[in-house]
C-alpha cells in the first residue's frame, strides 16, 4: 500500500513538473509551396541557444529558456531570414506554428541562371560528366562550391558517374534507361521554372525515390507552387552560346482553382569559346493545373528543348603546340562560313500527368504518367569505297581529319627520320590550316559522279530514336508527430531505335552501302538482305537494331524524428529486362545479327539506413550506410549492338557499398560541414571502340574492348565552412580530399569481325580473351581528386554584392589503357615474351600520367532594383580571371597495344599514338539582366 502510494505521488510530481516546464516550440515552412523546411536554423536572439528544424519543419527550445520578451530568429541558406518576437512566462509552452521563409532570389536566382547542363555536362565523353548533384547548388558552402567554382575542371562529386543520382521532375526519373545519366539538354533553357526542388544528399532519404549513392533531387513544377510573377531575362556568355532570351510567367492559384505557368526561351551562338562551336536551342515549357477539390488536384506539364550544337575534339599535345587550346579538328569553311562537321542534335519532348490525393490530412498519394520520345543525332563524316570490283569496294576516300595521324610533323619525323622536310611541310599546312577541306570533298564527288561513280564522302548521323512511357505512383503516410512512411511503384517501358541516317552526299546523289574495311565479300555487306545497296539522302544504312528494355522497380522508407535523435531505414527493388532486336542481317555476323535476340533479365535490391544525433543546436552528428544492387545499364550489356546480339560475358548486377559521416556545426556566426566516405564498386562493366597496332604482335584491329568485372574504390573527405565575419562581409571554403582507384584487375576481352586480320591476330569467332587488366591501384580519370577552394562575398545594404574565389586543383589523373596493362603488352604473336622486354622500360612506359595542379581565380557581383512593383537584377560573373591553362583530363590512345609499339613511340619527341587531352577554358565571362515583374 505504501509502495503504491509512493509510486502514485512520484508519478504526480513529475506530472506537475513537466507540465510546468517553459518550453518553446513551432514549425518553419516555405512561404510559397507551404512546404515544411528541414534543417531551418531558429535561434533565441542575445542567446546562445540554437535548435535545427525536422524533416517535418519542427523544432523545440526545452532546456533553460530565458523568460520574458524575446524575439526567435529563422535562416536557411537560399532563404531570407525572418524573426518573429514572443512572450515567455515561466512553466508555460509557446507554440509558434507555421513561421514561414521567403526564397532569396537576390541571393540564389541568378547564380542559377549558370546551368553548366548546356555546357560542359553536354559533352559525349565520359570524362565531360563531371557534376552528378548540379542542381542541388542551393544547399551548403560546399555543394555551392562543387556546382559553381569545381564544375568548369570536370570535377565529379566523391569521383562518381552522374548515373549515381536521381534526378526527377514531378516524381518521374528523369535518368535516360541507355547509360542511367540524366540528359541535362531535355529541361535546358527553362531555369525560372526549375527553382523548386527538393534535394537529398548521398544516402539521405527522399520522399520520391530510393536514389542512389549521390543523392536525388525532384523538380516540382505544379503550376499552383510556382512563384506568382513573371520575368524576363536576357544573358550574354562567350562559353557555350553567345545570347540567351527567357520569359516566363506564372499566374498562381487563380479564383477558379486553376493555375498556369508558362515558359519562353531561346539560346544561340555561332560560336563559344572553342572554335566553330555552334550552339542553337529553343525552349518551351507549359504547366496547366486543375485543383478539382480539397483532396484531387490534376496537373498537365509539357517540356520541349530541341538544341543544336557544334562538338569540340580532344587533341594530342602535338597538336595544341601547334595551334593552341581552342583548336577544334572538326570543322572547315565553306562559302565563307564555319561548318562543323559533328553536330549533336537532340530533340526529346516530354509530356507528363500528375494526379495529386489528399486521402485525408495524414496521407497523400501521388500518380504520374509521363511519354518522351523523339530523336537525338550525332553527325560525322564517312569515306566508304565509291564502286566495287571483284565484290569488293574501291576508290574510298582518304582520312578527311585535318588531324589524321598520317597528316602530322610526327608522322614523317617517326617515318622519314633522314629527310625532315615532309615534317617541315606537314608542319606548315597543319599552322596555315589544319581544318577540314569541305571544298575538296565536293569536287571529289562531283568528279567520281560525272564518271558514273557514288559518292567518295559523306556526311550521316548515328540515330536515337527513342520513345518512353513512364507509370509511378508515390504514397507518403504520416504516421504520428515522429515517425513518416514512404513507398512507390514504378515502371518504365522503352523502345530505343537506332540507325544511321544520310544527311548530305557533298554534291552526289548515291552513296555505296558496304563496310569499306572488311577483307571478304560477305562480310563487307552491312545488311545481308539489300546487298550492295545504294542509298540517298535521307535513307537509313550501316545498321539499324532496336532496344527494348522495360524496368520495374519499388521502394518503401520509414523516417523518424525525435527531440535528440532522427533515423531512417530503407529498402528497393528493380527488375529490368533487355532485347536486342536485328534490322539488318550484318555480313559479319550473319547468324547473331538479325531478328530478336535472347530476352535478358537482372534483378536489383538496395538497403540503406542512417541516423542523426543532435546534441545541442551547434552540433549535430551524422551517419549514413548502404548497399545497392543494380542492373548493368544497356550501353555496358551488349558488346557492339550496332552488329549483333553478342551480350558482355560473365555479364551480372553491378553492386555497390558505400557508407559517410558528417559533423556539422552552426552557430550566428560560423557554419561548417565535415563529412567523410568511402564507396566500393564492384562487378561494374565498361566498353570502349578504337583501333590497335599490336594485337597478337603486329597485326593492326578495330576492336570491341569489354573490361567486365570492374572494383572501384572512392574514399575521401569533404569539408565546407562559412563565417559571418561582419554584417555584410563573409568568408567561404572548400575542400574535397579524395582517392578514387581501380580496386582488383578486371577481365579483359576484345572483339572484332571474324576476318582474316583478326583471325592472324589470335581471335576465334572474332572474340579473344586476354585475361586479367592490371588496373589495381591505377587512378580513375574522375577529374581533379583534390580540391580548394577559399573565397568572401560582400553583400552591402543597398543590394549590390561581390565575391571572389581562389580553386585549386590536384591529382588528376590521365584515362589509362586496359589493353596495354594486360599480357597483349609483354608478349608476341606466338604466346612468348618479346625477346628484347625490359621490365623497368615497361613500369616506366606504364606509369599513369598526373596532370600538373593548378589555380583558378574566379569573380562575381551583382546589383537589384527595386522600382516601385518591379524588380531588376544584374548579374556578372569572370572565370579564370589569370586565364590560367591547364588541362581538365584525357585519354591513352589504345593504338600502341604491345611493348615494342609504345615503346617506339614514346621514343620520339612527340609520339604519333601520343595520349587526347581535354584543356580547361581561359577567362570567360556570364552576364545577366532580368526583370521581374
Amino acid at each position: 500500500m505504501n509502495r503504491t502510494l509512493l509510486l502514485f505521488l512520484f508519478c504526480a510530481f513529475s506530472i506537475a513538473v513537466y507540465s510546468q516546464q517553459t518550453l518553446i516550440k513551432g514549425s518553419v515552412k516555405d512561404a510559397l509551396s507551404f512546404n515544411p523546411l528541414e534543417d531551418v536554423t531558429v535561434t533565441i536572439e542575445e542567446t546562445n541557444q540554437y535548435v535545427l528544424t525536422n524533416v517535418l519543419g519542427e523544432f523545440v527550445f526545452h532546456e533553460d529558456v530565458p523568460l520574458g520578451e524575446q524575439v526567435l530568429r529563422i535562416s536557411k541558406t537560399g532563404y531570407l531570414t525572418n524573426r518573429y518576437p514572443i512572450v515567455v512566462n515561466e512553466g508555460e509552452t509557446v507554440n509558434i506554428l507555421d513561421m514561414i521563409l521567403e526564397i532569396n532570389t537576390a541571393y540564389s536566382a541568378d547564380l542559377f541562371t549558370i546551368t553548366l547542363s548546356d555546357d560542359e555536362l553536354n559533352d559525349d565523353f565520359s570524362g565531360a560528366d563531371n557534376i552528378s548533384g548540379l542542381l542541388a547548388s542551393s544547399l551548403d558552402v560546399f555543394q555551392r562550391t562543387a556546382a559553381f567554382e569545381f564544375s568548369s575542371s570536370f570535377f565529379r562529386m566523391r569521383g562518381l558517374d552522374s548515373n549515381n543520382s536521381s534526378i526527377l521532375i514531378n516524381g518521374i526519373e528523369m535518368n535516360k534507361t541507355y547509360n542511367g545519366r540524366p540528359q541535362w539538354s531535355n529541361w535546358g533553357g527553362i531555369n525560372d521554372v526549375l527553382r523548386n526542388q527538393e534535394l537529398s544528399l548521398g544516402l539521405t532519404p527522399s520522399s520520391y525515390t530510393f536514389g542512389g549513392v549521390l543523392g536525388s533531387t525532384n523538380i516540382n513544377v505544379r503550376a499552383s507552387e510556382a512563384r506568382p510573377g513573371g520575368r524576363i531575362t536576357y544573358s550574354s556568355s562567350n562559353r557555350s552560346y553567345t545570347n540567351r532570351l527567357m520569359a516566363t510567367y506564372a499566374s498562381g492559384l487563380l479564383k477558379n482553382n486553376w493555375a498556369y505557368t508558362v515558359s519562353l526561351g531561346r539560346r544561340w551562338g555561332n560560336e563559344g569559346y572553342q572554335d566553330a562551336t555552334l550552339y542553337s536551342a529553343n525552349s518551351f515549357f507549359a504547366s496547366v493545373e486543375k485543383k478539382i477539390s480539397d483532396r484531387h488536384s490534376l496537373n498537365v506539364a509539357a517540356i520541349y528543348t530541341p538544341n543544336r550544337r557544334g562538338k569540340s575534339s580532344p587533341n594530342t599535345q602535338e597538336i595544341y603546340d601547334l595551334k593552341d587550346i581552342r583548336y577544334n579538328e572538326y570543322w572547315g569553311w565553306q562559302d565563307g562560313e564555319q561548318r562543323n562537321s559533328r553536330i549533336k542534335e537532340i530533340n526529346e519532348p516530354v509530356v507528363m500527368l500528375n494526379h495529386y490525393w489528399d486521402l485525408n490530412s495524414k496521407t497523400t498519394l501521388n500518380t504520374n504518367v509521363a511519354y518522351q520520345f523523339g530523336k537525338m543525332g550525332n553527325s560525322r563524316l564517312d569515306y566508304n569505297g565509291t564502286d566495287l570490283v571483284d565484290g569488293f569496294p574501291q576508290g574510298g576516300g582518304a582520312n578527311p581529319s585535318p588531324a589524321y595521324y598520317q597528316k602530322l610533323p610526327s608522322y614523317y619525323e617517326r617515318n622519314f627520320p633522314n629527310d625532315l622536310q615532309y615534317a617541315y611541310m606537314a608542319l606548315k599546312d597543319f599552322q596555315n590550316d589544319g581544318q577540314i577541306n569541305w571544298n575538296a570533298m565536293y569536287e571529289a564527288n562531283i568528279a567520281n559522279a560525272q564518271n558514273g561513280g557514288n559518292a567518295i564522302y559523306a556526311l550521316y548521323e548515328d540515330r536515337v530514336d527513342d520513345s518512353q512511357l513512364t507509370l509511378n505512383s508515390i504514397l507518403t503516410r504520416e504516421i504520428n508527430d515522429h515517425v513518416i512512411l514512404n513507398a512507390g511503384v514504378n515502371y518504365k517501358a522503352l523502345k530505343s531505335e537506332n540507325f544511321a541516317h544520310v544527311l548530305d552526299l557533298l554534291g552526289a546523289s548515291t552513296y555505296l552501302d558496304v563496310d569499306g574495311f572488311a577483307t571478304e565479300i560477305d562480310e563487307a555487306q552491312n545488311d545481308l538482305l539489300n546487298t550492295n545497296r545504294i542509298v540517298s539522302e535521307g535513307d537509313k544504312f550501316k545498321y539499324h537494331y532496336n532496344i527494348f528494355a522495360n524496368e520495374l522497380s519499388g521502394y518503401a522508407q520509414a523516417q523518424l524524428t525525435y527531440n535528440k535523435v532522427d533515423f531512417y531505414i530503407s529498402g528497393s527493388f528493380k527488375s529490368a529486362q533487355y532485347q536486342r532486336e536485328g534490322i539488318y542481317q550484318n555480313g559479319g555476323f550473319p547468324d547473331t545479327s538479325l531478328g530478336k535476340g535472347e530476352k535478358l533479365n537482372f534483378i536489383g535490391f538496395g538497403g540503406k539506413g542512417g541516423f542523426t544525433y543532435k546534441l545541442s543546436g551547434k552540433h549535430v552528428f551524422n551517419i549514413n550506410t548502404g548497399y545497392i544492387s543494380r542492373p548493368p545499364s544497356i550501353q555496358n550489356t551488349f558488346s557492339n549492338a550496332r552488329e549483333n546480339h553478342n551480350v558482355v560475358p560473365n555479364i551480372s548486377e553491378e553492386k555497390i557499398i558505400s557508407t559517410d559521416g558528417s559533423y556539422i556545426f552552426r552557430s550566428s556566426i560560423v557554419k561548417a560541414k565535415l563529412t567523410g566516405y568511402y564507396t566500393k564498386i564492384t562487378d561494374a562493366s565498361e566498353i570502349s571502340f578504337f583501333f590497335a597496332d599490336g594485337v597478337g604482335g603486329d597485326n593492326a584491329v578495330f576492336v570491341q574492348e569489354i573490361l567486365q568485372g570492374i572494383d572501384k574504390k572512392h574514399i575521401g573527405a569533404e569539408l565546407g565552412i562559412e563565417a559571418q565575419v561582419t554584417p555584410t562581409i563573409k568568408l567561404k571554403g572548400a575542400a574535397a580530399i579524395g582517392q578514387f582507384t581501380y580496386d582488383n584487375n578486371p577481365n579483359l576481352y576484345l572483339s572484332t569481325e571474324p576476318d582474316d586480320e583478326s583471325v592472324a591476330a589470335g581471335f576465334v569467332d572474332g572474340f579473344k580473351d586476354f585475361g586479367h587488366s592490371n588496373l589495381k591501384n591505377y587512378r580513375l580519370s574522375s577529374g581533379p581528386q583534390n580540391a580548394y577552394s577559399i573565397g568572401f562575398e560582400y553583400r552591402d545594404p543597398d543590394f549590390w554584392w561581390v565575391g571572389a574565389t581562389a580553386n585549386f586543383f590536384a591529382n588528376t589523373y590521365i584515362d589509362v589503357s586496359p589493353l596495354t596493362r594486360s599480357s597483349n603488352f609483354s608478349t608476341d604473336f606466338d604466346g612468348n615474351v618479346f625477346l628484347d622486354y625490359d621490365e623497368k622500360l615497361a613500369k616506366v612506359l606504364l606509369k599513369q600520367e598526373r596532370f600538373d595542379d593548378y589555380m583558378v581565380v574566379n569573380l562575381v557581383g551583382g546589383k537589384s532594383w527595386k522600382i516601385g512593383e518591379y524588380y531588376v537584377g544584374l548579374f556578372a560573373s569572370v572565370n579564370n580571371l589569370l586565364d590560367e591553362v591547364y588541362k581538365t583530363g584525357g585519354f591513352e590512345q589504345g593504338r600502341n597495344a604491345n611493348y615494342r609499339e609504345l615503346r617506339d613511340d614514346k621514343a620520339l619527341n612527340t609520339p604519333v599514338f601520343g595520349p587526347k587531352y581535354w584543356y580547361g577554358r581561359g577567362t570567360t565571362y556570364f552576364l545577366n539582366l532580368n526583370f521581374r515583374f
